[in-house]
């Protein structure tokens, strides 16, 4: 499976978890949160593990946040764009 089928294997398990969320709201929270893995790592000077476990981390990530990803808020601009004009009251 290519990194393209993963990321939409996961937003597929992303809108399963998060039916509030767009199909490419999904998509592009799995972008994020695989690039914050890997950048991660990377900042910190450590070795790359592969794509498998940064899909393994997209998962955990999910399991634990994803009910709420919707309900996300930052002034943070890398972010902004992931944030909808949804009554979160």
């Amino acid at each position: 499976m290519n990194r393209s089928e993963q990321y939409e294997r996961l937003a597929e398990i992303l809108k399963a978890k998060n039916d509030v969320l767009s199909e490419l709201e999904a998509l592009t929270w799995v972008e994020v949160l695989w690039e914050d893995f890997e950048t991660t790592l990377a900042r910190a000077g450590e070795p790359y593990p592969g794509e498998a476990k940064s899909f393994q981390y997209v998962v955990q990530q999910i399991d634990a946040y994803g009910p709420q990803l919707h309900l996300f808020q930052t002034k943070n601009e890398k972010f902004k764009h992931l944030m909808s004009k949804r009554d979160l009251h």
